[in-house]
C-alpha cells in the first residue's frame, strides 16, 4: 500500500477560463494531518474542492486513494472521504442525532436501530452524546462543529477534510476542536486535510503544510510549521509563521 493517500501532479487548480494556481505538486500521506493556507484568495479552498470532487482539475493529475475522480470512481471515493464545512451545514430542523445518521440512511442497508448506535458511537467520539436530540440552534458553535465532524465520520472514510475548522469560535473552542482532531488522528488513524490559516491550530495539529500564494498564483512553500518558519528562504513565508506568538507543536 502506498504511503501516500492524496497526490498532486502538475495540477493546475481553478475554474474553466480562470487558472487560480498553476503547476501544483505535492502529497498527503496516509494518517498525517496536512494543512492548506495562504491569504485569502489564495486558492486553497480551491484545491479542497478539486481534492473532494467537486470539481475537476484543469491540468495535470490528483488522486485519492489511488484513484482519479471520474464518473466511474465518484461512488467509491464519495465513501472514502468525509466533508466537515465551514459552518458546519448542519441541517437545522434535525436533531444532531439526525443529522449524523443521514449518509447511513442514504448510501448504507443498515437497520434504523445500527444507523441510530452507530451516529451514537460518533457523538460519544467527538464528546456530543449528551447533545444527540438538540437541535443545532440548541448547541454553541464549537458544539455544531463537532456534530458535523461526527457525521462526516458517518461511512468511516479514510481522509476527513476540515473547512476552516475554528472560524468563528473563541480560543478555547478553538483549541478543544484541535484536540479533537488528534486525538482522532491517533484513535481511528484517519487522514485530515484542513483548510486554515490560524497559527495555533496549524503548530499545534499540522504534520506538514503547502502555502499558497495569490500574486505568485502557485504553491510557494511546502513542510512541516516548525520548517518553514524557521528555515524558508521565502520573506512572505517566513512572515506569515512567523506573525504574533509561535505555538509549539514541533517537527
Amino acid at each position: 500500500m502506498s504511503s501516500s493517500i492524496i497526490e498532486l501532479e502538475h495540477v493546475d487548480a481553478g475554474y474553466p477560463g480562470a487558472v487560480i494556481l498553476h503547476d501544483v505538486s505535492f502529497e498527503v500521506k496516509r494518517g498525517e494531518v496536512f494543512i492548506l493556507l495562504g491569504g485569502s484568495g489564495c486558492g486553497k479552498s480551491t484545491v479542497m474542492k478539486h481534492m473532494i470532487g467537486l470539481n475537476p482539475v484543469l491540468a495535470g493529475t490528483l488522486r485519492v486513494a489511488g484513484m482519479e475522480w471520474s464518473a466511474k470512481t465518484r461512488d467509491e471515493l464519495f465513501h472514502k472521504i468525509g466533508v466537515m464545512y465551514q459552518s458546519g451545514a448542519l441541517f437545522g430542523a434535525m436533531t444532531c442525532l439526525e443529522n449524523v445518521m443521514l449518509p447511513l440512511e442514504e448510501f448504507t442497508r443498515l437497520r434504523r436501530a445500527e444507523r441510530r448506535d452507530r451516529a451514537m458511537s460518533l457523538l460519544a467520539d467527538v464528546g456530543l452524546a449528551d447533545a444527540a436530540d438538540k437541535l443545532p440552534s440548541e448547541i454553541s458553535g464549537g458544539m455544531k462543529k463537532r456534530a458535523a465532524i461526527a457525521r462526516a465520520m458517518a461511512l468511516d472514510p479514510e481522509i476527513v477534510f476540515l473547512d476552516e475548522p475554528s472560524a468563528g469560535l473563541d480560543p478555547i473552542s478553538s483549541s478543544a476542536l484541535d484536540d479533537l482532531v488528534l486525538k482522532l488522528r491517533e484513535t481511528k488513524g484517519m487522514t485530515f486535510v484542513v483548510v486554515t490559516h490560524e497559527l495555533p491550530s496549524i503548530f499545534k495539529i499540522a504534520d506538514r503544510a503547502a502555502m499558497f500564494d495569490k500574486a505568485r498564483r502557485g504553491m510557494i512553500a511546502l513542510g512541516s510549521p516548525s520548517e518553514l518558519r524557521e528555515k524558508s528562504e521565502d520573506p512572505f513565508v517566513r512572515k506569515f509563521f512567523n506573525r504574533g506568538e509561535s505555538h509549539g507543536k514541533s517537527g
